[in-house]
């Protein structure tokens, strides 16, 4: 393919070598984890763990048209219009209701104390692995559908209970779940018109945190068990790392990528590691 050809992936030993600095950049709180479903789909969860393996959920419990087939967005939207939004919240938190438990690598980040790790995916394995550390909170994606607030986002401490801004200030760890999450309280970014207002502000950066866009600032990002297949994903992606540093890394499956995807590491600059997730995983836990 012409367009892999203008990406010099990283392969073997030298894609061991920058994971064993990323490791130390984890360490030193230089480098933050910006973790996918991929990562997840490591515990072999009896949950979701791809948009598609979603839309097909969807399509199991509500019948869908073609159009909505495979993207979990569309599907999301048509049970929403057809039904309720609570339709959609219900059939999310059934989707997620087994909880999903942590692997190694969710404990290590658990216990650096980074400033941010990002989780782009709806289950709770990272709340859970920091649930047994000091220190930490998370903020959350919500849906502006039909709650009559100007809020783009929420926080919630260890214990489940929503503060404020003031109070995710002291957090020594901010755990950013752009789409929401199961945990604690069941927001959910999941349907067109949830992403419709998000993505005409996101280039203006103001759905995204204030926290965040101050703990980003000179940090480099690892994308672990992410795809960036659709253009919403890719999206998030290029305004989460905006105004951080100028050298970011993804753990990718070069014969799974597509064209719109090799664009994207190559707009971005991203370094693509071609290297397995399970074996970067355990590099990364070397120590």
């Amino acid at each position: 393919m012409k367009a892999t050809q203008q990406i010099d992936f990283v392969h073997a030993t030298d894609a061991k070598a920058i994971l064993v600095d990323l490791a130390a950049g984890l360490r030193a709180a230089s480098v933050v984890p910006y973790l996918g479903p991929g990562l997840a789909e490591l515990s072999r969860p009896d949950v979701p763990t791809t948009p598609e393996a979603l839309s097909d959920f969807f399509g199991s419990k509500v019948a869908l048209p073609r159009r909505a087939k495979g993207n979990v967005w569309a599907a999301a939207q048509h049970i929403e219009i057809r039904k309720h939004r609570s339709t959609v919240t219900a059939l999310m938190a059934h989707a997620f209701a087994r909880p999903v438990a942590p692997i190694p690598l969710h404990h290590h980040l658990a216990s650096l104390s980074l400033p941010i790790i990002v989780d782009t995916w709806y289950d709770g394995s990272m709340r859970a692995a920091l649930d047994k550390h000091d220190g930490w909170g998370e903020v959350q994606g919500t849906t502006r559908a039909g709650i009559g607030e100007n809020r783009w986002y929420r926080f919630y401490d260890p214990a489940g209970q929503e503060v404020d801004s003031i109070v995710a200030d002291g957090w020594a760890t901010v755990l950013y779940k752009p789409h929401g999450s199961v945990q604690p309280a069941k927001n959910f970014l999941i349907s067109d018109s949830d992403y419709v207002e998000v993505l005409t502000e996101i280039d203006i950066q103001t759905p995204i945190p204030d926290i965040i866009k101050q703990r980003r600032i000179g940090q480099s990002f690892l994308f672990l068990g992410c795809r960036f297949n659709d253009q919403l994903l890719r999206s998030y992606a290029r305004q989460i790392i905006k105004r951080s540093a100028n050298t970011h890394y993804a753990i990718i499956d070069v014969d799974a990528l597509s064209r719109n995807e090799l664009r994207f590491l190559r707009e971005q600059g991203l370094t693509p590691l071609a290297v397995a997730l399970p074996r970067a995983v355990e590099i990364l836990l070397t120590r």
